[in-house]
């Protein structure tokens, strides 16, 4: 039989598990200190609260090294699981261009997380987080480059492609095909279709954001107008009635942190 056709290894399931599970806690924690910068808590700002901030605030804390460790290993595992299903077509894609094209987006998926776990590796050895400054210097590069303008835009445009996925596929409900229904309790249940699709579309609307940013950048040739999810929470707190969009953005991701728990507890693998 090929291994297409065949069900998920069953110590896959563990992986994947620990893997949203650690996600969950990356969203809970950017979605709990964009709402602390939108109403001034404990002088916490809109730039800071992404996920470099997130482990920045952790570090702080007692044991915060222990539970960082605890998270990188976690976002190893989500990398691990997202390169199988990529390589190993353990969620029986195929080969064909749809299929592809989801394959290629665990692929991404698997690098962003990889790339957030040795940066909280790094965060844990070096004792602080600052992934801002080196973003920004690379941007930086890649503007002076001759096509620097051009790469932006279609880095912008990849962008806003994943913000429209997102709030389609948040609006559209299909994210209760990760989840085994029959298992959940009617509250549970619930819990999903609110907690899913309030997640989903927050982030569909903070990667708009962002690709408004890059494309922002390319047109008025200013690396600094770019950014990601920091960049994409001051933008909205800067703008008309900020406090509460941000607020009602910060409570979503909050949301999409806690789909990724119940993902965890009764993700579908065997599909």
């Amino acid at each position: 039989m090929n291994l297409a056709q065949e069900r998920s290894p069953a110590w896959i399931r563990p992986v994947a598990k620990t893997g949203l599970f650690a996600k969950g806690i990356v969203y809970c924690l950017i979605g709990l200190l964009a709402l602390m910068s939108a109403f001034q808590i404990n002088g916490q700002a809109a730039g800071k609260s992404d996920k470099a901030g997130s482990i920045q605030f952790l570090l702080e804390m007692s044991g915060g090294k222990i539970v960082l460790l605890f998270i990188s290993i976690g976002l190893l595992a989500y990398s691990v699981w997202r390169f199988l299903q990529t390589f190993l077509d353990t969620e029986h894609k195929g080969s064909r261009p749809k299929g592809i094209a989801k394959r290629f987006g665990y692929f991404f998926s698997g690098l962003t997380y990889l790339s957030i776990c040795f940066l909280t590796v790094k965060a844990i050895i070096e004792g602080s987080s600052d992934s801002g400054g080196s973003s920004n210097s690379q941007i930086q590069s890649l503007m002076k480059h001759p096509l620097g303008m051009w790469v932006m835009v279609v880095i912008g445009l990849i962008f806003t492609g994943i913000g429209v996925y997102q709030i389609w596929y948040g609006s559209s409900e299909k994210y209760r095909n990760h989840v085994d229904v029959q298992k959940l309790s009617q509250k549970a249940s619930f819990s999903l279709l609110r907690a899913g699709k309030a997640g989903y579309i927050s982030r569909g609307i903070v990667w708009l954001i962002v690709s408004f940013l890059f494309l922002k950048a390319a047109y008025q040739h200013n690396a600094s107008e770019a950014g990601g999810t920091g960049s994409a929470f001051s933008f909205v707190q800067e703008g008309p009635f900020g406090t509460y969009l941000l607020a009602a953005l910060a409570l979503g991701l909050i949301c999409y942190g806690v789909m990724n728990f119940i993902r965890a507890a009764f993700e579908n693998l065997d599909r």
